[in-house]
């Protein structure tokens, strides 16, 4: 199944961190793409550095659940820390889509519920696929 994971960080050697996680991520899924690395400003939460941000394209068989698994899994082993909502982190991996999937549970949401309103997921997503589509809300377009 098709899947699409951004990628932020916006502390320590921020470059090193996304290379690492895109590694990382080529041991348990099937790598088709990865964006050119962007700098975004922080979106809510406190004070903090801007980010560096991309988005992989990839095929998954596994379900989006364990595969959110895997990911936390890698954004631990870069340091991540869960101390304060939208706070600043090495590494933050989120899971867009995966494949048509749309559903909410307590664990996981899909598409990504916040997706559709941010510029540092549709920007480097288009680049990657001009034709992208977002389950539940159509074709992905760049935000004014």
């Amino acid at each position: 199944m098709k899947v699409v994971i951004a990628l932020g960080s916006n502390l320590g050697d921020r470059h090193v961190t996304l290379n690492a996680a895109v590694e990382a991520l080529r041991a348990i899924i099937t790598v088709k793409a990865v964006s050119t690395y962007i700098e975004s400003a922080p979106v809510g939460g406190p004070e903090q550095p801007d980010y560096l941000n991309a988005v992989l394209l990839g095929e998954s068989d596994l379900a989006p659940e364990v595969l959110l698994e895997q990911m936390q899994l890698i954004e631990s082993k870069a340091g991540r820390e869960r101390i304060e909502r939208w706070g600043a982190r090495t590494l933050d991996l989120d899971l867009i889509i995966a494949g048509e999937i749309i559903q909410e549970s307590e664990f996981l949401t899909l598409p990504h519920p916040r997706a559709h309103e941010r510029r540092f997921v549709l920007d480097p997503w288009l680049e990657l696929d001009p034709a992208a589509t977002l389950p539940g809300f159509g074709e992905v377009r760049l935000l004014p």
